[in-house]
């Protein structure tokens, strides 16, 4: 894969030979965005974010790899409709094979698609870039805070338990086309590819902060010799 591909004029992106990942339209996730977002979260999930679910299992959420995760996870997703991140690519058959080092790899016997740890990591990098998504990664320091860490988050998903998940992208999208900074409309925006609407999201975001920074430093209540980054000195975004 070319980690430095431009991705604002492509519609996808091959990981390696056979594996591409697609990068759909606005209007292609709304037509099922909790679906697709389930989707992405389980292909780019670390362990601490299944710790409970792990712990149930009997699993120590600490001593596995995000590699290690995704063997459990991708088995059980391969079997449904992964085609808006995959396209026309068969994965119903991707399943835990040994390599010739006798390493537990996941493979597609149909396309003969090997997805070992180096493969996955540049996946699961690839579709976290494209929807504008941070890895999530943080390790307890001992045992106390391990348990103090799976408590809280247990109890946070049995609260949660039942509740509807909120549209995200919907809102976002609804929220933009009333910024007099985001220059379609409804009905355009349906057209754009997820990663040039989040590039727009985090540009306009950065121009709102750089505004009012400006405007602090013109009346004279803002002192830029202060400021920890100078990024918000320019109105275009480096992140």
């Amino acid at each position: 894969m070319k980690k430095n591909k431009c991705l604002l004029n492509t519609s996808s992106v091959t990981i390696v030979p056979g594996l591409t990942v697609r990068i759909p339209t606005v209007g292609e996730i709304l037509e099922d965005e909790a679906a697709y977002y389930g989707i992405v979260s389980a292909l780019t999930a670390t362990p601490f974010q299944y710790m409970v679910q792990l712990d149930d299992l009997g699993i120590d959420y600490t001593s596995i790899t995000d590699y290690e995760l995704f063997k459990m996870l991708f088995p059980v997703y391969a079997g449904s409709d992964l085609s808006i991140l995959f396209g026309d690519l068969y994965v119903s058959d991707f399943a835990l094979y040994q390599d010739e080092n006798a390493k537990e790899i996941i493979y597609s016997p149909a396309s003969r698609i090997e997805i070992n740890e180096n493969v996955y990591n540049d996946l699961a990098d690839m579709i976290r870039k494209i929807n504008l998504l941070e890895k999530v990664k943080s390790k307890p320091g001992n045992a106390a805070a391990r348990k103090y860490l799976l408590e809280k988050e247990r109890k946070k998903q049995k609260r949660n338990a039942g509740k509807k998940s909120e549209p995200y992208l919907e809102k976002l999208v609804t929220a933009l086309v009333n910024t007099c900074e985001f220059p379609y409309d409804y009905d355009t925006c349906m057209n754009l590819s997820i990663y040039r609407f989040n590039q727009s999201f985090k540009q306009i975001q950065h121009k709102i902060v750089f505004d009012n920074t400006m405007i602090g430093v013109y009346a004279g209540t803002v002192d830029t010799s202060r400021m920890s980054s100078k990024d918000a000195l320019s109105w275009i975004s480096n992140k």
